[in-house]
Order: structure tokens, then sequence, then C-alpha cells
């Protein structure tokens, strides 16, 4: 393409468009395609990582500017440029776990040109030979090692990005000891470039050494029998919770989170979150679901955490008091489970707090907290139903079934607002 046809077709195309995301490949420029490559050299300014500017370096005649520690230390010096031709250097794809979400959260999608790369997923799937569509994608990166349990699931394909050298080697050591040493982990260190390097071990024997800062896993789950995997329907086994006996059982637990009918990106509050097991199956349904529970008693906060953690939902935000105070300054939740704590005031404020449209879910095994349900059906509606369960249990050598405290269970939803 000339390059006056090349300047046509960006003003045609991106008119308006100042800020540009370009991603970048280890093959550096030799991967670009003409546009991205005339980004570079028409900008004022380029934003980036010191790896991707030196990558870049031969193109760039504008300012350079390295992305700070924390990065959103930059984002000032990017607005400040805006109406000049600024061009912001990312791994892959930058929206795939990128920084293209958060400069979009800044700047309208109307003032961006995106040129993407393939992203590490894609460059891994390919050396894999794996359809990217059968295959969970996470990234580690940033986060804590925990969020790929709820991935381990029997015969699963995993690739995730992760945070350094030592993740892999981390990795291995958490499948080793949720019974699935026989997983495969294959690290490919520095896709799409001339060092790029794949080599593989089990979890259980692993010992690759010389890693790459820059690397993608894939895990092959093989499992022992029994290994704990996280079920993907509601109820989960209430072994897998550490109890002191404040535990939603499985069977209420299934119910409830039913009731509280779970949509992509919600936001839970758990009131009286005891073991916080309601708290993190709701989490477990999704990896965009967010949940704030609340709990009065130090130890049992612990040991939220530690379940939260353990079954791979440490996102879990947990506030230490008593409600309804400690709900003061909070973003209002789309649903509420209320399973202790039914004080005077809690159902109200959760009332207050909650969206138009959202849920209360509330559990009761008193006849007062009976009472302070029948009270909020009678003003807000919803519907009361009664929870008995049964369990097998031995009476001498014989067997019988032993009942459990009955439930009160009331749901109801916020009514919409209308409009006028």
């Amino acid at each position: 393409m000339a390059v006056s046809e090349l300047n046509e077709s960006l003003s045609n195309s991106m008119p308006g468009r100042w800020l540009s995301i370009v991603g970048i490949g280890e093959d550096g420029i030799e991967g670009l395609s003409p546009i991205a490559r005339r980004l570079i050299e028409d900008a004022n300014l380029v934003v980036g990582g010191r790896r991707h500017l030196d990558l870049a370096d031969t193109l760039i005649r504008g300012d350079r500017l390295s992305w700070p520690s924390p990065i959103d230390g930059a984002y000032a010096d990017i607005l400040a440029r805006r109406g000049e031709a600024v061009v912001v250097l990312a791994s892959g794809d930058p929206f795939h776990f990128g920084i293209g979400k958060q400069l979009a959260a800044l700047v309208d999608p109307d003032e961006i040109a995106c040129v993407p790369q393939p992203s590490a997923f894609s460059l891994a799937a390919a050396r894999m030979g794996w359809a990217l569509q059968d295959v969970t994608t996470l990234s580690l990166h940033g986060r804590p090692l925990d969020r790929i349990i709820p991935a381990l699931q029997p015969g699963a394909r995993v690739l995730a990005l992760t945070w350094d050298e030592t993740t892999p080697a981390k990795l291995a050591d958490l499948l080793k000891a949720r019974e699935m040493g026989q997983s495969r982990i294959t690290v490919l260190e520095r896709l799409g470039g001339p060092k790029e390097r794949a080599r593989a071990a089990l979890a259980e024997s692993f010992d690759l050494d010389d890693i790459d800062p820059l690397n993608i896993v894939a895990v092959e789950v093989v499992a022992e029998a029994g290994a704990p995997f996280i079920g993907l329907a509601p109820g989960l086994d209430d072994a897998l919770f550490e109890s002191d006996g404040q535990l939603t059982k499985r069977e209420v637990r299934a119910v409830t989170l039913s009731s509280l009918a779970p949509r992509r990106g919600e936001l839970l509050w758990d009131i009286g979150l005891g073991s916080g097991s309601v708290a993190i199956e709701w989490l477990l349904r999704d990896p965009a679901m967010r949940a704030i529970g609340f709990e009065e008693d130090p130890e049992r906060a612990a040991r939220a955490a530690r379940n939260a953690a353990s079954l791979g939902v440490s996102q879990l935000e947990i506030v230490q008091g008593k409600a309804p105070k400690a709900l003061e300054g909070l973003p209002p939740p789309d649903a509420v489970f209320v399973g202790g704590g039914l004080s005077d005031g809690v159902l109200d404020a959760v009332w207050s707090a909650l969206k138009p449209g959202g849920r209360l879910v509330a559990n009761a095994v008193t006849l007062e907290g009976e009472r302070t349900l029948f009270d909020g059906f009678e003003t807000h509606g919803g519907s009361l139903s009664r929870i008995d369960i049964a369990r097998l249990d031995q009476v001498g050598r014989l067997h019988g079934w032993r009942p459990a405290m009955p439930i009160t269970h009331w749901r109801v939803a916020k009514p919409e607002v209308t409009k006028p």
C-alpha cells in the first residue's frame, strides 16, 4: 500500500480517534500491519511497558512514557494529550485481559482506534492444537492463584496467563494438593517471538526451571478418584466448608441460591455470613459475580475467608461488623440474603438499600425470626415457605429419619421504579 493510500485509509476509518491501542507481539515490528506501524510513527506520545517500547523502538519518533507502578499513574498524562496522536502499546489483544478495558473506561470508544494482534490465548491454543472455544481461559496475573480452582473440572483444558516465572511451580503444588498430580502442565514462553519455547511436565513431578517471566500455562486436568472438584450445580457438599456449625446446609443452600436467582455481574449482600457458603456459591456461578459478606464474629469472618480461598473465590469481600450499622456507605446490592442477624432494623435497612427489581431472601429457624419474616411478608409481599429436611440416622441396630429444624424461607422482589 502506498503512503498516500495508507493515509487515506487511516483518515477514513478512524476520524477523531486520537488514542490508538496497538497490540504488539514478541516478533516486534515485523508482526505489525502497515497501519499499526504508521500509527506508532506518527504518534506524539507512545506509552507502554519497557519491553513494548523496546520492541517498537525503531518506529517511535514522538515522546515515550513507560508505565509507572501502578499504571493508573499515567492516565492523567494520557488524557492531557487528548486531541494529539497518542499510541498505547499492549501485548497481543488489548481487549482480552489487557489495558483496553481500563482505557475504554476513561476515553469514549469513538475516540479510540484499536489494532490488535493474536492474544496469548490464541497463540497458546494454536501451539497446543486445542479449539479455543472448548478451553477455559483465565488470568492469574495480578490475581490469587486460587482463581483457577473452579476451572479444574474433570478432563478440562485450561489456559492461564501467569503472574511470573514462579506461577507454574505454584500451580503444580496446588494441583498435587487437590489430588490432581497426574495433570499435565505445559509452560509456553515468549509466544510468537524468536525465543519461543514450550515444555511440559506432570504436576506431581514438576521440575521445569529457568522459566521466562513472560509465560502462559496450559493445563490438562487429570484427577484421582475422590478429588475435590467444585460442582457446577448449587448445593455443594457441606464437607467442603470449614464450619463451627453456623452453616446453611446443602439442601437449604440450593433452595436459597435458586430464590436469589443470580444474574451475571450482580452484587450480593450476605448478612450474617457465618461460614460464607451462600456468598461463595453465589460467586461460583460466574467469574463476574460480586459479593460482600457481613459478619460480626471475627473468628467466623476469618473462617469464611479461608473457605472462599479454598473454593477459588477469594474475591469475596468481608465486612466485620453488625448490621444494619455495617451496611452504611457500601454500593447497593442486586440481591440480599439474610441468614442470620435478624435483629431490629436489618430488614428495613436492606430493603432500603436494595436496588429496584432486586431480590431479598431470608431464612429463619426461631419463632422470633419467623415472626420478623412474617411482618416483612405482610409489608412487602413475596412468598413464604417452610423447608423441612430429614436425614437418615441410626436408631440402635436399625435406621430412621431424624428431622432437622424446619426453616422458614421468605423471598421477595423489590418493585421496579415505574416511569411517569
